[in-house]
């Protein structure tokens, strides 16, 4: 069971759910908002680390957003910071999917010092991943509109649990190599939201400026890519460039994996990231 506590900072309260044991390994997303249940994507690290995924501010019962750039990637990145000093580590391990991903490249060219390695899943290094049809998020990919859609139904609060349950379904099979096994990867007890202020902020003020890729090639962390190769979110090509910037990165595709590897190929990444993190 995830074990819940608020984390006083400098910065402000946030919101922390716990599980696991061994050194510190934080998990966060740029605009998930997390509860009790936990995360699908956190929970694959728990037999490694000492997990801690944080709620951003604005999302749960974490610090509110004073001033609009409280939700910025940028203010993420100093909030985490303060968390990860307010529980006593000196360093710890991060893992990203997605804007988590891409937040997590943030911290590393901004604090390298703070992290001992970084994993980044099914993420990209600029903006420019949704430049090509490939990407769910081009207005050219046959399943945009309806991506827009159910995003925007999901932002929604009117939205009863059962009718939030069928969107996020929806939502995910877009983004799965084989949609019918749905049932197989997801458990239906995690319910974690989307929180839509940060993601409005990040589609409107973060995304059209967001791009890491000449401040990559310096970062000397110890980064592990990973990636599907039908990855429709942020295509494969965009985890590639992250592999090639980075110094000290190495790159894992799986062959049968969409947005959601530690869904879909559950043994193979279980197995790849325990090599990583015993290294």
């Amino acid at each position: 069971m995830w074990r819940t506590r608020l984390v006083a900072t400098p910065r402000g309260r946030f919101e922390v759910f716990e599980l696991g044991q061994g050194p510190p390994l934080c998990v966060t997303h740029l605009y998930s908002a997390f509860d009790a249940s936990g995360d699908l994507f956190a929970a694959c690290f728990a037999p490694y680390r000492k997990v801690y995924l944080v709620n951003l501010r604005g999302a749960g019962n974490t610090q509110p957003a004073e001033q609009p750039d409280d939700l910025s990637m940028s203010a993420a990145v100093l909030d985490l910071e303060a968390v990860r000093k307010a529980l006593g580590h000196s360093q710890w391990d991060v893992a990203g999917h997605s804007t988590g991903g891409m937040l997590g490249l943030a911290y590393a060219v901004a604090h390298g010092e703070a992290l001992r390695s970084l994993i980044v899943v099914g993420a990209a290094a600029s903006r420019h991943y949704a430049d090509t049809p490939h990407c769910i998020y081009h207005p050219e990919h046959p399943a945009f509109q309806r991506m827009q859609d159910l995003i925007e139904a999901l932002k929604a609060d009117g939205a009863t649990p059962d009718l939030r349950r069928r969107l996020t379904e929806e939502r995910t099979k877009l983004s799965l190599h084989h949609p019918e096994r749905y049932s197989t990867y997801v458990r239906p007890d995690v319910t974690k939201r989307i929180s839509a202020p940060r993601l409005d902020y990040y589609g409107q003020t973060d995304f059209p400026r967001f791009d890491l890729r000449s401040r990559l090639r310096d970062c000397p962390v110890p980064t592990l890519v990973l990636c599907g190769r039908h990855d429709v979110q942020c295509p494969v090509a965009s985890s590639q460039e992250i592999a090639a910037l980075m110094p000290q990165a190495d790159l894992v595709v799986f062959e049968e994996s969409n947005h959601y590897p530690h869904l879909e190929e559950e043994p193979a990444f279980a197995g790849t990231v325990s090599r990583f993190l015993r290294r």
